[in-house]
């Protein structure tokens, strides 16, 4: 597994839309799970949602569910991101991550070993 490649990160307003994607390698991507995690200044890195590549079971963080999408694409390799309703504290630095799926330690960031370098969203009030 190559080190993830986030994109899509962007300003926008209060209310609004965008999505990420990330680039993730094919090699073992079968036994894997992407992340999205998120880290705004001064504060930890926080987990917003994952998905098992092999049979795209998802999970999200309760601040975001109903208002975030994550999903797969098999044929390009892509994790995507698709953010609704966006509040300024949506505001961080977004980081892809990837791993060996585990149901049990999906939420926790420091049992990811590849990191993508991050991408900025910016909600405005």
């Amino acid at each position: 597994q190559k080190q993830p490649e986030e994109s899509g990160g962007r300003l926008v307003q209060a209310g609004g839309s965008t999505r990420l994607s990330c680039a993730a390698s094919a090699r073992g991507l079968s036994r894997h799970s992407m992340a999205w995690f998120r880290q705004a200044p001064g504060k930890e890195r926080e987990f917003v949602a994952a998905i098992k590549w092999s049979d795209r079971i998802t999970h999200y963080a309760e601040s975001v569910k109903g208002r975030f999408t994550i999903s797969r694409d098999n044929a390009t390799y892509t994790v995507y991101l698709q953010m609704n309703s966006l509040k300024p504290e949506d505001t961080a630095v977004y980081y892809c991550a990837a791993k060996t799926y585990d149901s049990r330690t999906v939420a926790y960031w420091k049992s990811y070993a590849f990191w993508g370098q991050g991408t900025q969203v910016t909600v405005s009030s």
